[in-house]
């Protein structure tokens, strides 16, 4: 028998997909325990969307919840999902800024990264595995998967190949739209383990009801992890529920999980209570737990059905939903084909949105899509044609190079241009995935602990008077 290794992602991508990443440091916390003495592989709790949710919506420093989360972990890898030379906001930054970030969270408490870009471009995967590496966590390379004529199973072999050329520990097959068949999973895997040395993981999303079945097609080919949800935030744009494949592994002859089920039973019913309060206030909507088929023809991950639909709800065009979910496809293939993943899912996303509500294609072109035009992002799966770049950027000049080259080390200006909020490393990495938001934030929070420091001083002094007294 073969054990099959499981990866929770309530705590990340669970609720990302679900909810727009709403979860707060106070509902995770007291089942951390729980949680860790469930026996799984990893727990994803960070990375991806939870460090901008963090600071902008929910006022929670996403560094001191890995701290928590860590301190009540004890026996579980904790894993984060890194967007290569990205890092975790929406633009490229200087290497120094790469290696600078991931340093600080292994320090914190990230034990695999796992890194991707939103391209498959492994130049702007390079010093993000590079640095995990030196910094001695497991470094976790992606392979973003997608469909088109050129996303072929052969593209994907090579693409492993080099990334284990380069270094990786393991390779994750990340299936954000959940468009991944059970046939093509288990040719892909096949694929991959005749071609590379290393431990496979396979993540999929339940959108198109299809999913279960592709981790049982990926797991008889060879694959050794899978990503999943506990079942009260998994499912329809989630991912397959954790308690569901523990069943079925576990009765078969072949594979076993060695999970604890009355342990994920209790995380379960936990969970459960907290998806009833986010029903019930409208942020958790029950359109994004529906299987959906068509996701096999639009190819829109979870995570970006769950924007898109807000993103039309503020807008108060929600019947336009549908135009834009056949405007995606259009929109990406004209810019190249990107796979759908942060940031292209939300730049795709975005532009499909304008083009439906201005009722003119490119109208209203956002810089994040200019600049990717333009190459900032890294090369595009195929060429843009001229006709489609020159209405974006007109006669702008093309980069050919790694993107991060043009970028001189930032750290220090940036430790500079905060000031006196520069009070950790931590402070000025906050600064440099949200400049904005997360200056706000740390004066916030500056605020908040001047404001703390004389309410105890007041305490301390009435204290001390009461004893003299």
């Amino acid at each position: 028998m073969r054990q099959i290794k499981i990866t929770e992602t309530v705590l990340r991508d669970g609720h990302q997909s679900l909810m727009a990443t709403r979860l707060t440091t106070a509902e995770m916390l007291p089942i951390i325990k729980t949680m860790d003495s469930v026996g799984y592989h990893a727990i994803e709790c960070w990375g991806g969307a939870t460090f901008d949710a963090a600071i902008r919506f929910l006022n929670e420093d996403p560094w001191q919840r890995l701290k928590e989360i860590k301190k009540r972990a004890k026996n579980t890898k904790l894993q984060m999902l890194l967007r290569g030379q990205n890092l975790l906001g929406y633009r490229h930054y200087a290497d120094d800024i790469v290696e600078k970030f991931i340093e600080r969270s292994i320090h914190n408490g990230i034990d695999i990264v796992r890194v991707f870009d939103a391209l498959n471009d492994i130049r702007n995967m390079e010093t993000a595995l590079s640095a995990v590496k030196k910094y001695q966590a497991h470094a976790q390379a992606t392979l973003c998967y997608t469909i088109s004529p050129v996303h072929n199973i052969d593209y994907f072999t090579r693409l492993a190949v080099d990334l284990e050329n380069i270094g990786a520990d393991s390779l994750c097959i990340k299936d954000m739209a959940g468009i991944l068949t059970p046939q093509i999973a288990g040719e892909l895997v096949s694929s991959l383990k005749r071609n590379v040395d290393l431990p496979i993981e396979v993540h999929t999303h339940a959108t198109s009801g299809i999913s279960q079945m592709t981790y049982l097609a990926a797991i008889k080919a060879g694959a050794d992890m899978i990503d999943t949800a506990i079942a009260p935030f998994s499912e329809g744009v989630s991912q397959p529920a954790t308690e569901a494949m523990v069943i079925v592994l576990d009765e078969s002859e072949a594979f076993y999980t060695n999970l604890n089920m009355g342990c994920l039973e209790e995380v379960s019913d936990y969970f459960e209570k907290i998806k009833e309060t986010y029903l019930e206030n409208g942020m958790l909507d029950a359109k994004m737990l529906a299987t959906t088929p068509k996701t096999l023809l639009y190819q829109v991950p979870g995570g970006m059905l769950s924007n898109l639909y807000a993103q039309l709800k503020d807008a108060g065009a929600e019947d336009k939903y549908q135009e834009v979910l056949e405007e995606v496809p259009r929109v990406r293939k004209e810019l190249g084909l990107p796979p759908l993943v942060t940031p292209m899912s939300q730049m795709v996303g975005t532009q499909a949105v304008f083009n439906v509500i201005t009722g003119e294609r490119y109208k209203m072109v956002p810089n994040e899509i200019k600049e990717y035009v333009r190459g900032a992002y890294g090369k595009s799966t195929v060429p843009i044609s001229d006709e489609i770049r020159k209405k974006i950027i007109g006669d702008k000049q093309v980069i050919h190079v790694r993107p991060a080259d043009l970028i001189e080390p930032e750290f220090n200006n940036m430790k500079l241009e905060l000031g006196q909020l520069a009070q950790s490393d931590e402070a000025v990495l906050t600064y440099a995935m949200f400049p904005k938001v997360g200056k706000a934030f740390l004066e916030n929070k500056a605020t908040a602990n001047k404001i703390g420091s004389k309410n105890d001083e007041k305490n301390t002094t009435i204290k001390i008077n009461a004893v003299w007294s």
